[in-house]
């Protein structure tokens, strides 16, 4: 389970700090602490939107409108811990962390 395991806990884990990233710069973006006309910063924002619309999609098809806000990225980043942290581990690991698995 190892050969298995690992790569699923990297690929998780690398989704993990890109919606750490795409959550804090929207907070920054909207308290005008950054500013989208810099294009660095454009970039960056509009590029994560474009790695992580296909997970947020689905999810706000299923949750009801709440227009000023968003919870879309706020149910992934939790379903995405508890795949993370305890449902894998749980399936692939017998309880033990997936990095661990052996």
């Amino acid at each position: 389970m190892q050969a298995i395991a690992g790569p699923i806990g990297l690929i998780l884990d690398v989704v993990f700090f890109i919606m750490i990233i795409h959550i804090i710069m929207s907070w920054l973006i909207n308290f005008q602490v950054l500013n989208l006309s810099q294009q660095f910063v454009a970039q960056v924002w509009y590029g994560l939107n474009r790695l992580l619309e296909p997970i947020y999609q689905p999810i706000r098809r299923i949750l009801p409108d709440t227009r000023p806000l968003d919870l879309a990225p706020l149910v992934a980043f939790v379903a995405l811990i508890s795949l993370r942290d305890f449902i894998l581990p749980e399936l692939l690991c017998n309880g033990r962390p997936l990095g661990y698995c052996g």
